[in-house]
């Protein structure tokens, strides 16, 4: 399992993702994160090469000098692609699952809440890469944890209580 800024937790099976970071695992580590408000959880899924990788990306798109691609939507996916494909993936046979990017807060600022404009950008990227989006629970209001199994693609998220799995 390789990890690409998350924090390894106390057992070998399990790979903690922070904000703003992504973690790869190609021996079926389950990967985790929390705090997804607005922010965004894509789970990305080679079946054919046992490849998977998680990202929490907390804004839609990058500034021109980004120091870090894993906080956007924009550059997160392709940099997690990248990283995959150094484990054995390949884009053809990868598929996707998404959680997360709720209207936690009112902006009146905003045209579109910045969960939507997550959303929107990390179709937009997948749908560039031919990236089939196979499930999704996104927008609302409350905040979300998941956990991608990486052996199997199963996104499973906690929700107020409740866990369903995609």
């Amino acid at each position: 399992m390789k990890t690409y800024g998350a924090e390894p937790t106390s057992s070998p099976s399990r790979q903690r993702v922070g904000i703003a970071d992504f973690a790869v695992t190609a021996d079926g580590a389950v990967l985790s994160t929390s705090g997804l408000g607005s922010c965004l959880g894509i789970g990305l899924h080679d079946e054919r090469a046992g490849v998977a990788g998680l990202i929490h990306v907390m804004l839609p798109t990058a500034p021109d000098d980004v120091q870090n691609p894993a906080k956007y939507a924009d550059t997160g996916i392709d940099a997690l692609l990248e990283a995959m494909a150094d484990e054995g993936a390949t884009t053809e046979h990868v598929t996707a699952k998404m959680a997360g990017a709720s209207a936690m807060f009112d902006f009146d600022s905003q045209d579109e809440p910045i969960g939507d404009r997550n959303v929107a950008v990390a179709r937009e990227v997948l749908d560039r890469l031919c990236v089939p989006v196979e499930a999704a629970d996104v927008g609302g209001d409350s905040g979300r944890s998941v956990r991608f199994h990486g052996d199997t693609g199963e996104l499973c998220i906690v929700s107020g209580g409740t866990e369903r799995c995609l």
